[in-house]
């Protein structure tokens, strides 16, 4: 039997010859040209239908944020995530075996037999309220909150610093998210990169330099006029942990009641109380929550 020490190292490898097969080899699921491609356009719509016409075309921290939207995308995952996921995936197997049990029988609902229309939405449901769940709680939390703060560090909102964020918020997101995930099957990696690619594609929107909120679907989608909201450096007493925490949807915080949006918010300052004592480099900003105290 492959322990987890073996596990974590042929994790790596796979990792590594996967993320090379990306650079080297085109393909319509390739996540690396995708996250180019995807950035290309909506860096071309900001230019085309700028919201703050005042705004630099390569505005503040343009550079740190792409620099980070690579390195989040996929050195993380070499470095972290992949071998992390792979061994928590085999714990948790470990575990329900233990009580006699395997995942396939724990699993509530079998995707495949689904319509694929159907189940790609079941999917996307599901990991889209886990996470606005997780999202929640990373407001909320002090010590997940000095973790978030990298990324309400942004000053002017751009499509790029959709993937600004300290590591060790994926490993939160992907932790919290693995087992309700496991309660459903028959997952296929096509739908997987689907549901990718659309919820990257709407997260660069909402932070992109552009003024839509998408009409009636606002009530669905999340979009830029609701996003800038969530990154407003001053909110009512009554909102102290934030608002709008929609990823890709925003029905949940209509749902929930944790929507705001008393106005167009294209001006407004944005960040979080004592921000201009935050780092403005990457090294500083990875290590800053680890020398927090509360």
């Amino acid at each position: 039997m492959e322990s987890y020490w073996e596990l974590i190292k042929r994790s790596y490898s796979e990792y590594f010859n996967y993320l090379l097969k990306e650079i080297t080899h085109f393909g319509w699921d390739n996540y690396f040209y995708g996250l180019i491609a995807i950035s290309i356009v909506v860096f071309i719509l900001e230019q085309f239908f700028p919201w703050r016409k005042d705004q630099k075309r390569f505005r503040k921290d343009f550079w740190l944020d792409t620099f980070y939207m690579f390195f989040n995308f996929f050195l993380l995952n070499l470095i972290v995530l992949i071998a992390l996921s792979n061994a928590t995936a085999q714990v948790f197997s470990d575990l329900i075996g233990y009580m006699g049990l395997s995942i396939e029988s724990i699993q509530l609902v079998d995707l495949s037999s689904w319509p694929k229309g159907w189940a790609l939405l079941a999917f996307f449901l599901v990991a889209d309220f886990v996470q606005w769940n997780t999202h929640r709680l990373l407001h909320r939390v002090d010590w997940l909150w000095n973790f978030h703060k990298v990324h309400h560090s942004v000053k002017e909102m751009g499509f790029a610093a959709h993937l600004r964020y300290h590591w060790m918020e994926p490993v939160v997101y992907k932790s919290i998210l693995y087992i309700p995930l496991a309660l459903f099957g028959g997952f296929q990696v096509e739908d997987v990169a689907i549901v990718h690619f659309f919820a990257l594609a709407v997260g660069h929107l909402n932070h992109a330099n552009l003024g839509w909120d998408y009409g009636k679907l606002k009530y669905v989608l999340n979009n830029p006029k609701m996003h800038i909201w969530h990154h407003a450096k001053k909110l009512p007493t009554d909102v102290k942990f934030g608002v709008n925490f929609g990823l890709s949807l925003s029905i949940w915080d209509y749902l929930f009641r944790t929507n705001y949006i008393p106005s167009s918010g294209r001006d407004i300052e944005l960040g979080f109380p004592g921000d201009e004592d935050f780092p403005q480099d990457f090294i500083g900003q990875e290590l800053y929550p680890l020398g927090k105290k509360d």
